[in-house]
Parts: structure tokens; sequence; C-alpha cells
């Protein structure tokens, strides 16, 4: 299964066309861009995702990259993307857009303390939000929601093309206590659970 929306996408037509031509001239250089073509449409795959208990679900595939309270006092959750990991990002929680906000910006590498200037999506949902970042290589973000969707936990609700990440920012209720991850963790989206209340705190 390929992400939403993939078919409009030309990222890997260009490579498959070249190779086709070059095929004839080199067979060398008419594989490495057929390579480059299957890469680019691996790299848009969108397998199917089962949440892994209850709790607040990662947005994104790769390493929790940044834990840290905002200037609101509430906790952010970010994962970088590597271009290894699935693409397509996944609702943390159930929840009603609110918003959904484009911000232009610069393409600094996602891990990077100056990628707070990058492109970016922010998706407001009820309590919490979702931030997707730019990063050096994802020259766009295509988001899947609008205001006044209905989101189940794990939907997909959007996807970046190539390296970048996304963070989580939690409802107010939640604290360093209720985190599951620690900084460097490899994350799945729509399983792997970041963030979780004890049934005495709920």
């Amino acid at each position: 299964m390929l992400a939403r929306g993939s078919w409009k996408w030309t990222y890997a037509l260009p490579a498959a066309v070249a190779g086709a031509a070059l095929l004839l001239v080199s067979s060398l250089w008419g594989v490495a861009a057929l390579a480059l073509a299957a890469f680019v449409v691996w790299f848009h795959r969108d397998p199917e995702r089962t949440p892994e208990g209850r709790g607040v679900l990662t947005p994104a595939d790769g390493k929790v990259s940044v834990i840290r309270e905002t200037d609101d006092g509430r906790l952010r959750v970010g994962v970088f993307m590597n271009v290894h990991d699935v693409h397509v990002n996944r609702a943390p929680l159930a929840g009603t857009v609110e918003a959904v906000e484009h911000r232009d910006g610069g393409h600094r590498p996602a891990f990077d303390k100056e990628s707070e200037r990058n492109e970016r999506v922010r998706v407001t949902c009820d309590d919490y939000e979702v931030v997707l970042i730019a990063g050096a290589f994802a020259r766009r973000i295509h988001p899947y929601v609008e205001p006044g969707d209905d989101l189940a936990r794990g939907d997909r609700i959007s996807h970046i093309s190539f390296g970048s990440r996304a963070d989580v920012i939690l409802p107010r209720e939640y604290d360093r206590d209720d985190l599951l991850v620690e900084n460097g963790e490899k994350v799945s989206a729509g399983e792997t659970v970041v963030a979780r209340r004890s049934p005495k705190r709920e």
C-alpha cells in the first residue's frame, strides 16, 4: 500500500523515464536510475498499523529526538524520521481537527536545533497538537486532514516526503511521569505508545 495521493506525485517518474532511456546507452546507469525510481516508490509505502495498548501514540516512525516542555508547560515529544523510515504520520489520540496551519520556513536538517525555523504544518486537535516539520530534503508536507474532521486514534493524518520530524504536544494533564519512551528510542507510528496515564491518575 502506498501513501495516499502518491500516484499524483512525480518523484519516481523522472528517474524511471531516465532509466528506461539510459538502458539504451549504458546498462549500468540505466539500472541505477531504475533502482532509484524503485527506492522512491518503496519510500512512499504505507503499512497497516495496530496500536500497542492504550495511551498517546507516536505520530511518526523513527527515533525520539526531542523531549521537552513547551513555553506553556505542555510536554513535547519529537520523532526524527530518517530516509528509511515510513513517512506516513498518524493521529496520537482521537479528536476533532480544529486547525491545520502551514508556516513557511527554511529546510535545515530536522534534527538540528535550527530546525525550529523550518517549514511546518501544525495540526490542532482538541487538547493536543501534531507539528510536522520539513527537513533538509523534505520539501513537501501533505496533510490529509482539514478543520472539522473527526479522527480516531491511529488514523493517517499526513505524509512528508523524505527526511523530516513530527512532534506531538501532549494534553496538559500529561507530565514526564507518564512518558514511556526516552531520547534515542526507536518508535513506530500508530503502534508505539509514548505516554500513558495510570488508572489512578485518570
